[in-house]
């Protein structure tokens, strides 16, 4: 039923039932003959920068209760925030794995490599502004090089165009606008715009982030930001639902990068797709609210649709230190009806993981599905004979660049400190947001890893999506990085397809550069002090939430003025960079028969494979231009060669976007 004090009982009268045909369908729900008209809903609102605009778990709770009573059927977490997004929930079908849900997000987010075609189909709609809550994230176009703020300035410099593109439209079309330098996205929208109930979709294979603060947030491609933006309901084929099971407790050297690790192991990078996954049970309470995010975030290596965990004291922690106890306290009071799963509910496969029986992992190289417990490690890597000298160690970026993160690698760091040691290998430091950075900062954390030999980079995405100008090796040589990032597809971070790179928590990336050793297990082995003598390191321990409560830092967010209309948005039409679109051509109410086949993919075929970050990231508002980066990186089934296909018309092997235009 409804929470009591968000309706109150007006009449059991059928004749009143007609009356109230005036009021809005979504002001109104008809239980049998009873009639529940909402008084004045509790105004809480979705961020502190939207102070208009508010968290509607009224709407929600009205819509999941019409839909519960036509499945009549306990439903897990995921269906009930998929099913309370419902555009229809009268009449559309709700069955896991056939049906498709035509949906209702609660917000739109972008980052500016994605914004940038998606701004520029939004323009082509003729709209004067969104029509449902958008940001813009200046985070993937920023390259790492020298260190932050050298980095910042030369990205600012080389991609002006782009950013005062966006900058206006923004202001233009009423979005939210983060400057750069802000943060990664997915971290600003878990500091300030996620919360649980929440069905966002982002413009970024990485956005169910948003998972570890208890919404459904979904990866989604520009085309279909556009459509939310413009008030069209959003369609999703109905995901099953994979139930992992969490019992015992993280401590030691486990974090809550091995939950994903292990489930990568066991699901692989295929397991999870067309299904959300979904976390319950006793284990939940021993992870941070952050660490549930990165659980999440990474569930986008197994292709899950997204992943979430129940709202739990652990969110409501973290809503209270993001200035949000007012979103906690609303959350508090539809806990059992929209934020959690029904006793009994059921799942498409239930997976069990004991917290307390998890050993740390390692996985990798070139998928990160190829899971090692930390002491099978080794011996793999002389087996297959991969290079075990360590060249860089970076932690951060979207996955694990938290303030707990930082902490922990901190306290790792301040033994090496304490036993005159530095890093064997380089080491970088991605702080995820503006707000971590200055925190870190004040608090000394990021002194800590200085003082091992790391630099800290800008507060963005940098190595993790291939913006790495890096110098310490050639192009072909053979190398190892480890990483606390979440894929290590062949190139995706130096453009090496010889760099073996492996993805594990910040903690084990921190220790194991101390060796220089991919052999390194710091559970067991001995490191050498300065003084000559063997010591061991003790595991890690960190806040997972500041005890001087978050420093904001600078401002870097441009709030859209109360009317935009006036503004101009300009297009070089010589730019190389961004290129207006343009309508296609009125049918000839005649089809396109007998299409030659382009490509046949063989083997994995990510957004990695489809149109890779790096390099080709400054073209993403160029139609024309981006289309040269079109699947170059997949391997074509017919030769295992990449890049290299057979033209049907002329029987001659070319370049994959090479071929499509003599298509074309």
């Amino acid at each position: 039923m409804l929470a009591r004090n968000s309706v109150s009982l007006i009449s059991s009268v059928e004749k009143f039932a007609c009356a109230t045909q005036t009021i809005s369908p979504i002001r109104r729900l008809c239980l049998t003959r009873t009639v529940y008209a909402s008084t004045k809903p509790k105004e809480v609102s979705l961020s502190r920068f939207e102070p208009n605009k508010y968290v509607n778990y009224e709407k929600q709770a009205q819509t999941l209760e019409i839909v519960k009573k036509r499945l009549n059927q306990p439903l897990t977490l995921s269906e009930k925030i998929l099913y309370s997004h419902a555009d229809d929930p009268k009449t559309q079908q709700f069955e896991r794995g056939k049906s498709y849900l035509r949906l209702r997000p609660d917000r739109v987010a972008m980052q500016d490599a994605t914004a940038q075609m998606a701004v520029l189909q939004f323009i082509s709609s003729g709209l004067p502004n969104v029509l449902c809550p958008t940001t813009i994230h200046c985070d993937h176009l920023i390259e790492a090089q020298l260190g932050g703020d050298q980095d910042l300035k030369r990205a600012k410099d080389q991609n002006k165009e782009v950013y005062n593109f966006l900058a206006t439209a923004s202001a233009k079309y009423d979005i939210g606008f983060w400057k750069p330098g802000s943060g990664i996205i997915h971290q600003i929208i878990l500091e300030n715009y996620a919360y649980p109930g929440l069905l966002l979709i982002g413009t970024d294979s990485h956005t169910p982030n948003g998972g570890g603060l208890g919404g459904l947030c979904i990866g989604v491609g520009g085309a279909d930001a556009v459509d939310v933006m413009a008030n069209m309901p959003w369609e999703l084929k109905c995901p099953k639902v994979i139930g992992v099971r969490l019992t015992g407790q993280l401590s030691g050297w486990t974090s809550a990068k091995d939950v994903i690790l292990k489930l990568a192991g066991i699901l692989t990078v295929k397991g999870g797709t067309g299904a959300i996954i979904e976390y319950f049970g006793p284990g939940v309470k021993s992870i941070s609210c952050t660490g549930m995010g990165t659980i999440c975030n990474m569930g986008a290596e197994i292709g899950a649709t997204t992943s979430v965990f129940p709202y739990n004291e652990r969110m409501a922690e973290y809503l209270t230190a993001t200035k949000r106890e007012d979103i906690a306290n609303f959350a508090n009071e539809y806990r059992d009806i929209l934020l959690t799963a029904d006793e009994g509910a059921k799942y498409d496969r239930v997976i069990d993981i004991n917290l307390s029986e998890l050993e740390p992992h390692v996985n990798g190289p070139f998928t990160p599905d190829l899971a090692h417990p930390i002491d099978k490690l080794g011996k793999e890597a002389e087996k297959n004979k991969w290079p075990t000298d360590i060249r860089v160690g970076l932690i951060g970026s979207c996955t694990n660049s938290s303030y707990e993160d930082m902490a922990r690698s901190a306290n790792i760091a301040q033994q090496a400190i304490n036993k005159g040691i530095k890093a064997k290998s380089l080491f970088t430091v991605t702080p995820g947001s503006e707000q971590v950075r200055a925190t870190i900062e004040r608090d000394g954390i990021a002194e800590k890893l200085r003082q091992i030999g790391g630099v800290v980079l800008a507060n963005a995405c940098g190595p993790c999506i291939g913006q790495w100008d890096r110098k310490d090796i050639k192009k072909g040589e053979k190398n190892t990085i480890i990483s606390s990032y979440n894929r290590n597809f062949t190139g995706r971070n130096d453009a090496n397809p010889q760099t073996h790179a492996f993805v594990t928590s910040p903690d084990l990336v921190t220790a194991m550069i101390l060796s220089g050793d991919l052999r390194f297990n710091p559970l067991t082995d001995s490191l050498t002090a300065a003084d000559g003598s063997k010591f061991k390191l003790e595991p890690p321990t960190g806040d997972n939430l500041p005890s001087k409560g978050f420093d904001p830092g600078e401002d870097t967010y441009q709030e859209p003025p109360k009317d935009g209309t006036s503004l101009k948005v300009d297009v070089d039409p010589k730019s190389a960079r961004l290129q207006l679109l343009e309508p296609f051509k009125p049918w000839d109410g005649k089809d396109y028969i007998d299409f030659p086949v382009l490509i046949k993919i063989k083997g994995k075929c990510t957004t990695d494979h489809i149109s890779a970050a790096g390099p080709w990231l400054k073209y993403r508002g160029h139609l024309d231009n981006i289309s040269n980066n079109m699947f170059i990186a997949a391997v074509n089934e017919e030769n295992n060669e990449a890049n290299n296909i057979k033209n049907r018309l002329t029987n001659e092997w070319g370049k994959v976007p090479d071929v499509a235009r003599s298509y074309k």
